[in-house]
């Protein structure tokens, strides 16, 4: 799905409009994020990174190996803050470390989902069905 990202950035004029020149419309370029800025994840696979933006050494987790619908919690003391998801199936993060739902929890959709910053430290997960 972001293998084709592109960012839209705005076109700048060469020098600043006057008053008796209207400035000339330009179709903003497109530009594609490189995979690395994303994070390294690869296919079938969740990964949590410790701090924003895809910093730090991720925690992986295979479709393969990880029970669909049950509490997947991170290892004693960590957290994360982003996050790839690109198991096919959707996953909810939780700020609980027991996937209770009242603490922060959000679900992402699973077919190449990128977050650079989840909006809580992340301590659980659950991969879901469909």
């Amino acid at each position: 799905m972001l293998a084709g990202l592109a960012v839209l950035l705005p076109a700048l004029p060469a020098t600043a409009p006057t008053a008796s020149a209207a400035p000339a419309v330009t179709p903003a370029p497109a530009v594609t994020v490189p995979a690395a800025a994303l994070g390294a994840c690869g296919p079938g696979r969740l990964c949590l990174w410790p701090r924003p933006d895809f910093k730090g050494r991720p925690w992986t987790y295979e479709l393969a190996s990880t029970d669909i619908e049950s509490c997947v919690a991170l290892p004693a003391g960590v957290t994360a803050q982003s996050l790839a998801v690109r198991t096919g199936r959707p996953v909810t993060a939780y700020q609980s470390e027991r996937c209770a739902e009242t603490g922060e929890f959000e679900t992402y959709p699973g077919k190449g989902t990128w977050v650079p910053q989840t909006p809580y430290e992340v301590r659980a997960f659950k991969l879901w069905e469909r």
